[in-house]
């Protein structure tokens, strides 16, 4: 047998629920029907109904005043409280005020892809929404689908595989493109494929994955490379490579970021690889408040300035 959801619900028309609550807080119908724009006549029908519905007196007439039953006072706190809610949650938004705003975002980034957006963004979010707060943390996985559909982050800054396809789920910005390039310590003067080959390398491995996309490009080409240190944090290891013999591939915008901070030598990539590629996610159905709207267009602002 089907059960039949809320039957105390179906059998009464909502609407009643606020001429109860003015009544009850008024305990006069006149001043019940003027905050509630209607005739004085409609309201005490509409009070017969509700009446006839809960099969209760609800109020008594005593001289001017209105005076609640038993049932009304044991009513009147859970009506009142539902009646705030309601109109909380269904409240059209107002529009977004970059200016004014004090939200809050939840952001998932790697190191590289914070580096690539963060100083850019903060020196336009300063100006444009100074009371905006941003709250990082690190991109489990790319990207972060499961995180974004339950509204765990509003944004996932991810980079693009090439295997990759876009989940029909997901909406993405491409935000940013670069080359890569290899540092080495200050001591290396070439770099050929076969040095590469034969030296050691550092790989920075965010979700700790057992294969960087350069070695499943190198064993397309029938080469493997000597991988001796792995690590999920970019920001130590362009200072391990300086004081080492190692090798690592890295997007060219990094490596000439970071090159100012160790004594670092950049080189070619020596060989073919398709461009690391920086994509800002957000869901279809959980990206859509006005804060993530507004910082999307700008995010698309600044992406387009860079090209």
């Amino acid at each position: 047998m089907m059960n039949i959801m809320h039957p105390a619900l179906r059998r009464l028309d909502l609407n009643l629920l606020p001429v109860f609550d003015a009544i009850y807080r008024h305990r006069s119908v006149r001043l019940a029907a003027d905050e509630l724009a209607m005739s004085t006549s409609a309201l005490s029908h509409a009070l017969s109904r509700l009446r006839a519905a809960l099969n209760d007196p609800l109020f008594y007439r005593e001289g001017h005043r209105m005076c609640p039953s038993v049932y009304s006072t044991q009513l009147a706190p859970s009506i009142a409280s539902a009646l705030r809610l309601l109109n909380q949650e269904l409240t059209p938004q107002p529009d977004f005020d970059p200016a004014e705003s004090t939200e809050s975002l939840q952001i998932a980034i790697t190191d590289f892809t914070a580096l690539c957006i963060f100083p850019a963004l903060m020196e336009r979010l300063q100006h444009e929404a100074p009371g905006l707060r941003l709250e990082l943390r690190y991109l489990p996985h790319s990207p972060a689908l499961t995180e974004l559909l339950a509204g765990e982050v509003d944004l996932a800054l991810g980079f693009s595989t090439p295997d990759e396809t876009l989940n029909p789920e997901l909406e993405e910005i491409s935000w940013f493109e670069d080359e890569y390039v290899v540092i080495s310590g200050g001591n290396r003067t070439r770099l050929t494929l076969s040095d590469y080959l034969a030296a050691r390398h550092l790989v920075v491995t965010p979700w700790n994955e057992k294969r960087g996309v350069l070695d499943i490009q190198l064993e397309a080409m029938g080469y493997t490379r000597h991988v001796a240190l792995k690590t999920p944090s970019m920001l130590s290891a362009p200072f391990i490579v300086a004081q080492s013999e190692l090798l690592m591939a890295i997007p060219r915008y990094a490596a000439e970021t970071l090159a100012k901070a160790a004594n670092l030598t950049l080189f070619a990539l020596p060989f073919e690889i398709p461009p690391f590629e920086v994509k800002i996610f957000s869901h279809r159905r959980s990206g859509q408040r006005g804060v993530t709207r507004w910082l999307k267009a700008r995010l698309q602002t600044l992406a387009a300035e860079r090209r």
